[in-house]
């Protein structure tokens, strides 16, 4: 960025006051950390047999990590291009949204042909029908075609196929949920329940399955955007003794379930009747026993994790977020280890002493792989980027060619970046009404606040000062 000023004073119509704006004070560490948690968890899970599965959510109740991945990267998503919206505009949502698609299908490709290569290293026969890449080694042309339009995938890389669709659909989901958040909502929820009720799916290839239907499991993605938009409103509720109790009773409820089907002498103590109603749970079309399961630990969640939590500065858990702040490379790299593992598992032993090993080490090379990224990104000397907070507040209709000349000024401070030292954006927020945008602006100390036209500034300028205003 250097030390130059970038221009991001895109005005955002309808203006900031007509819409809700997902959640942008500060970066909430709860969320790459539940992130990082379930990277690891989806690692020990993929490694078969793996007594480190024991320390995941899969043996303790009907949903795993699979679940909460999927929730927090909607979370994750409307945070990060709610942000850009209110910077750049559309343009730049729509922008920003294509090249992450972009970036998440070379590294989709680029996984597929990893996963082959180490396969074949690997002598072939082995793991080409554990890992689904024997077609790939049988067929490459017509394998790689099919993986180049998202139809053929190795195992454990269903996940990022998915992303590619939602990332390239993200700018008009956001577009829908700032104005119709609930209705946006409930059409998801729709979706999903036509999936299992007509058994929808996207064309796969060869066998037409997909470990991850994207039209069921959309709607965790859906959620996990809608919360951080209408998360306040409905927060009361969430955290009432109302919604706590029945979710701590599902939760021990799919315990004793999960349990039974796992532990000999459990089983015994369950009605078989209630077993064969509740098994198996389709997890490809997400069934609805997993949503609830995943519905009633975030119920649990929101209780047990504060904002302030002081584990979140623990060394574990600051991995965690390491790894949770680089989630794409230490997914893809998941996937390998989850590999490599399975080889050691057949080649050296497949013991307890093993397994732990390759559980422990699996997590610490992602914890470094992920320390060393976040090292790349800092480079030597480079300075931190600041948003100078700017605010224009306008009656309705008084937004024109005075209000359009504040905002020339706003450009026009290209210079004070130079002059400063470090790297600075604007950070640009337009509101109708006084309140709205005292209390954008003023709270976190703006460092310009514009008011037009003259009646309206007058006020502005007594409820902000010391802020310097321009009218």
């Amino acid at each position: 960025m250097g030390n130059q000023m970038h221009d991001r004073t895109v005005i955002p119509m309808p203006t900031v006051s007509a819409l809700p704006e997902p959640k942008a004070s500060g970066r909430d560490l709860r969320i790459d950390a539940c992130r990082g948690i379930a990277l690891w968890c989806i690692f020990l899970d993929h490694v078969p047999n793996n007594i480190g599965s024991w320390l995941t959510l899969r043996n303790y109740g009907f949903s795993d990590a699979a679940e909460v991945f999927m929730f927090v990267s909607g979370v994750t998503c409307a945070l990060a291009y709610g942000k850009v919206w209110r910077c750049d505009g559309w343009s730049g949502v729509i922008s920003r949204t294509l090249r992450r698609s972009w970036n998440i299908y070379i590294a989709f490709l680029l996984l597929t042909i990893a996963c082959v290569i180490l396969v074949y290293l690997a002598g072939g026969d082995r793991l080409a029908d554990e890992s689904n890449t024997r077609i790939l080694l049988d067929q490459p042309g017509a394998t790689l075609v099919h993986a180049a339009i998202l139809q053929y995938r190795p195992v454990n890389t269903d996940v990022l196929p998915i992303f590619v669709l939602l990332h390239l659909l993200f700018a008009p989901l956001l577009w829908l949920l700032l104005r119709l958040p609930n209705v946006t909502l409930g059409a998801s929820m729709a979706l999903y329940a036509l999936v299992h009720v007509f058994g929808w799916t996207l064309p796969a290839w060869p066998n037409g399955h997909w470990a991850f239907n994207p039209l069921a499991w959309q709607l965790l993605v859906v959620l996990g955007a809608w919360w951080m938009i209408e998360g306040e409103r409905v927060r009361p509720l969430v955290t009432s003794r109302a919604a706590l109790v029945p979710a701590v009773l599902y939760l021990v409820f799919s315990l004793i379930i999960a349990l039974s089907w796992r532990i000999k002498p459990l089983e015994g103590e369950v009605p078989q009747k209630l077993l064969m109603l509740l098994y198996p749970m389709d997890k490809s079309n997400l069934d609805p026993l997993r949503l609830v399961h995943f519905l009633a630990l975030a119920v649990l969640a929101v209780w047990l994790v504060p904002p302030n939590r002081r584990g979140l500065k623990t060394a574990i858990v600051r991995g965690a977020i390491l790894c949770g702040k680089n989630s794409l490379p230490i997914y893809c790299l998941g996937v390998l280890l989850t590999l490599a593992s399975l080889l050691a598992l057949l080649d050296i032993s497949d013991g307890v002493a093993m397994q732990i090993a390759l559980s422990v080490s699996g997590v610490l090379m992602m914890i470094l792989a992920a320390t060393l990224l976040n090292l790349i990104k800092i480079k030597p000397g480079q300075q931190p980027t600041a948003a100078l907070r700017m605010g224009v507040s306008s009656q309705q209709g008084g937004w024109g060619t005075r209000g359009r000349r504040l905002l020339q000024v706003f450009r026009g401070l290209r210079e004070y970046g130079r002059a400063s030292g470090p790297n600075r954006f604007i950070d640009c927020r337009f509101a109708e009404r006084l309140p709205a945008l005292t209390d954008e602006l003023v709270g976190p100390k703006a460092d310009i606040v514009a008011a037009s036209p003259k009646p309206v500034a007058i006020p502005t300028r007594n409820v902000t000062a010391p802020v310097p205003i321009g009218i």
